[in-house]
């Protein structure tokens, strides 16, 4: 596959921002999410998810600490409302407020040359946040080992540098980077294991309970996990929450479209979790047997064996 070019900046309209401030914020969202926030330095970003008691994922963040009692936790703005009521629901006397400060925050992507046009190191690992000017800048999984980085600022601070960079080529850059971020179709629909996040980051196994744990953990640690995310490419159109079949079972599912998106030439790519047998199962197809025609690519990443 050609790659896509991946070069500029674009603003992120499709995410929004809850802010948790006081001097139990930390604490607190160490206790409701997938990650180990009580530790969280200044300058690292986590990936974390907040899940029911049954383990199942109601959203997905990439969260920051840039002061130690405020937290900012970026998600996509079609669950926001809802996991800001969910978390809000278990604050009790713990001395934190959580707002939506979507309205207060510019979002912006950065591919590419971008970011050293913005004085960004190219070369930083993922989960890395640095300070450019009054914007905190974490950088993220490269798509097709181009480097990727999400600028986070106030709404009067100066916008990142660099030419405009369709949201399509985001959109594109996000699901080949092999991370999946939660939206309203697949609510539910995965404990973290089943979106690799225990793989890339986004689940600590050492820290103390949250809601989901015991089953998070014992998908972890009783059995071979049986369901995975895979990248991969389409034949045509795909949506997030479309079901997967095999060409040979028209009536029993395989898995699910978590993420996709389209470039330039029209051509898709797709995150779908799906029960990793599947792959030996012959073609598979999206939305039904006769769907569009997926094809597995490798990871960008290495799966954890074990922990």
């Amino acid at each position: 596959m050609t790659p896509v070019v991946l070069n500029g900046v674009t603003t992120l309209a499709h995410l929004g921002v809850i802010r948790a401030e006081g001097p139990d914020a930390a604490g607190f969202l160490h206790g409701q999410l997938t990650q180990d926030f009580a530790l969280l330095t200044p300058s690292e970003a986590r990936l974390a998810a907040l899940c029911t008691a049954k383990g199942r994922m109601i959203a997905s963040f990439t969260g920051i600490r840039p002061s130690p009692e405020r937290v900012l936790l970026v998600t996509s703005r079609d669950i926001l409302a809802q996991t800001l009521k969910r978390l809000s629901m278990f604050v009790l006397r713990a001395k934190v407020k959580l707002t939506d400060a979507s309205d207060e925050f510019a979002l912006w992507g950065i591919a590419g040359t971008a970011l050293v046009a913005n004085g960004l190191d190219a070369m930083t690992p993922p989960g890395r946040r640095v300070d450019a000017g009054a914007a905190s800048v974490v950088s993220l999984y490269p798509a097709d080992g181009i480097p990727r980085a999400l600028w986070i600022a106030p709404l009067d601070a100066p916008a990142p540098v660099g030419d405009a960079l369709a949201p399509t080529a985001w959109d594109w850059s996000e699901v080949r980077s092999g991370i999946a971020t939660l939206t309203a179709p697949v609510v539910e629909a995965f404990v973290p294991q089943m979106l690799n996040y225990e793989s890339v980051g986004g689940v600590n196994f050492k820290k103390g309970c949250y809601p989901g744990q015991e089953v998070v953990a014992r998908s972890q640690f009783r059995g071979t996990l049986k369901r995975r995310t895979y990248l991969v490419t389409a034949a045509g159109a795909v949506e997030a929450g479309q079901e997967v079949f095999t060409a040979q079972d028209a009536g029993q599912p395989v898995g699910t479209v978590v993420q996709s998106a389209s470039d330039a030439q029209g051509r898709w790519s797709a995150l779908v979790s799906m029960q990793t047998s599947a792959t030996e199962a012959g073609a598979l197809h999206a939305g039904g047997p006769t769907g569009p025609a997926l094809t597995v690519e490798p990871l960008p990443y290495p799966l954890l064996a074990d922990i």
